[in-house]
């Protein structure tokens, strides 16, 4: 190669650096198909040969091609590394009936090297962004259910006075009454949605965290599997399948067993009643040297995203009317942070559900 030829491929590879960096900088987070796509341009644009070159560049979820790659190519590629960790490639095609691999510079299988740390780094500044969103987003939801938790709290306590004292009077009066009377079945009206109204205000105070609790370290193995067979015959009238994956030893956790039952029913008479016949729930158990995780999955529809940051608000439901009051997962929320855990909502694949309940050992 002479030297002005030379010196024009160096203009090339430098001019290339320079564009890449330009893009990278006024890069548009919520388009980033494009910029990896103007990358791979300006790559093949700074080749010695060009015109028959194809650049590919491979990151899930993109796959961005320059031109239409030859059935039969010779090549040479460089990982992408995000965070250290190999999360894709670039690579530089020729056309195998017209190049040998020796038809490449060294020069530029150093630039390929340069591009591919750039889009490394841009990756890395994209994956920050979205981890910070998602923690913002989960700040912000955490904020709401604890102003909710405050003001359902304020509004339990405020109820259980009447409640008490409707139910009592009530209960009086029916015990004065002789029997069979319309007098006394409509005390009865009145005593059994007194009893609705106390199990509603309750499920509340669950929500609030203001229920006493009674802490032991427990064996969550038998309270899980227990709860599962007592749960046998719901799982068997809605024709729906289960499968307990759950650690042979025990598994220690500082918890209130019956609310801690109450998390498992609740959560799972979920995943039964959302189900289609012969769907799978399925319940396992693990435990790291930090964490214990209980998860619960199924095949029903799923939660639509723009239900997501609702789901554990008192009072929100999808279940048909009559069918819930909205407080299920709402008692489960508050349990479960009243026990310095987390719950967590995924989608299942290719359809429904996961809980995730991670527990921090004591």
């Amino acid at each position: 190669m002479t030297l002005e030829k030379n010196l024009k491929e160096r203009i090339k590879e430098l001019t290339c650096l320079y564009e890449v960096s330009s893009i990278i900088v006024n890069n548009d987070f919520r388009e980033l198909d494009k910029t990896l796509y103007s990358i791979a341009l300006s790559l093949r644009k700074s080749l010695q040969y060009s015109k028959y070159a194809t650049v590919e560049i491979i990151s899930e979820p993109y796959h961005l091609i320059s031109s239409t790659i030859s059935k039969k190519t010779v090549l040479i590629e460089n990982n992408i590394n995000v965070f250290n960790d190999p999360k894709g490639f670039i690579k530089i095609h020729y056309p195998a009936d017209k190049f040998t691999v020796n038809d490449f510079l060294t020069e530029e299988k150093k630039l390929l090297e340069n591009v591919a740390i750039n889009v490394g780094d841009l990756l890395e500044r994209v994956s920050i962004r979205e981890n910070e969103a998602i923690l913002k987003r989960k700040m912000e939801h955490a904020d709401r259910l604890s102003i909710l938790g405050e003001i359902t709290a304020g509004i339990a306590h405020e109820l259980n006075t009447p409640l008490a004292n409707i139910l009592g009077f009530a209960e009086l009066l029916k015990s004065k009454e002789p029997e069979n009377t319309q007098t006394g079945q409509d005390l009865d009206k009145i005593i059994n949605s007194a009893i609705f109204s106390r199990e509603v205000v309750k499920k509340l105070m669950f929500f609030a965290c203001e229920m006493p609790q009674n802490l032991g370290h427990t064996d969550i193995v038998p309270v899980i599997n227990d709860a599962v067979n007592l749960l046998d015959p719901t799982f068997k009238k809605n024709e729906v399948k289960y499968k307990v994956n759950l650690p042979k030893g025990e598994v220690l956790l500082k918890a209130d067993t019956i609310q801690l039952t109450q998390v498992i029913f609740n959560l799972v008479l979920n995943a039964i009643y959302f189900s289609p016949k012969n769907g799978l729930i399925k319940i396992s158990l693990e435990e790291t040297k930090k964490k214990i995780i209980l998860k619960i999955a199924d095949e029903g529809p799923g939660i639509p995203a723009e239900n997501v940051q609702k789901i554990f608000q008192p009072f929100f439901t999808t279940k048909a009317v009559g069918d819930g009051s909205g407080l299920g997962l709402s008692v489960v929320h508050g349990i479960i942070r009243s026990h310095r855990g987390t719950i967590d909502y995924l989608p299942n694949n290719p359809t429904g559900a996961i809980f995730i309940i991670t527990f921090p050992k004591q």
